[in-house]
């Protein structure tokens, strides 16, 4: 890791935890992959003290339209088990081993996007089944995430189903485990994460950089990195009493200072005004 020091957490802390009181407390895994033509990620969400669940299934390639399986009212799973069935998706996480080996499934009907930005105006598209039967496993010790959770870089391997097309991956990848109050609709960030070609990896909020998809020089810890965005996903945010706001990620191609590449993911939460 280039940005930030390890940390150490208990086997425990792969699990579920108990909710504050906060409505906007939150529990979310997220897992990303990134290669030169193909990327993609994971994440779910749990709000226990408002009773539902985000699930974001994105898939980016080259030439190819953004595929979109995002459900932001599905049903809290139910105890330990990090299982959705909604119509329309099924989708799991599993922990095979704390800190060193997690899959994650999916068999949904995605959204075929043609523009990203169509994801601001109703996510209307062609349906695609999608799948993902992918790996995780550690390529790093955990990272904090400022105090509320853990990130870990890793090798990501496994099966992508885009309807009848069958796609290998194996690469590079991170995720991430945090909990605690999440107000997405309440101030902007930007955080990068990613591998570079001697293995050296990066992940953390960033600073110096614009939403976009244009070149941009940016900081991570004391990484100085350019971060050219190469495949953009778009996802719309709803607050329950009607805030809005959009997070921006792009699988993004970096050369740190010292003229190492590599490839990841950056994003950027922007809060809109009324």
């Amino acid at each position: 890791m280039l940005s930030t020091a390890a940390v150490h957490h208990g086997v425990d802390q792969e699990r579920r935890h108990p909710p504050g009181a906060d409505p906007l407390w939150e529990e979310s895994w997220y897992f990303d992959f990134a290669a030169a033509e193909m990327g993609g990620f994971v994440r779910l969400g749990l709000f226990p003290n408002l009773g539902v669940a985000w699930y974001w299934g994105y898939l980016v390639r080259r030439a190819e339209p953004l595929l979109v399986a995002r459900h932001h009212e599905a049903a809290l799973p139910r105890g330990e088990v990090l299982e959705l069935r909604e119509d329309g998706l099924w989708a799991a996480l599993y922990c095979e081993t704390p800190h060193e080996h997690w899959t994650a499934g999916l068999e949904a009907f995605a959204v075929a996007l043609d523009d990203p930005g169509d994801a601001l105006t109703g996510e209307r598209g062609d349906r695609v089944p999608l799948g993902f039967d992918l790996e995780w496993e550690s390529a790093g010790a955990l990272v904090d995430t400022e105090g509320s959770g853990y990130a870990q870089a890793c090798l990501v391997s496994g099966e992508i189903l885009v309807g009848a097309e069958r796609l290998e991956f194996e690469g590079r990848g991170h995720r991430d485990h945090r909990w605690g109050r999440r107000d997405w609709w309440n101030g902007g960030w930007m955080w990068a994460a990613g591998t570079l070609d001697d293995g050296a990896t990066f992940c953390g909020r960033a600073v110096g950089g614009a939403a976009g998809r244009s070149t941009t020089a940016l900081m991570v810890g004391d990484v100085e990195l350019t971060a050219t965005p190469r495949l953009v996903a778009t996802i719309p945010l709803e607050a329950p009493e009607g805030r809005t706001s959009r997070l921006d990620r792009a699988l993004c191609h970096f050369v740190a200072g010292d003229g190492r590449t590599g490839y990841g993911w950056s994003e950027w939460s922007r809060p809109l005004r009324p």
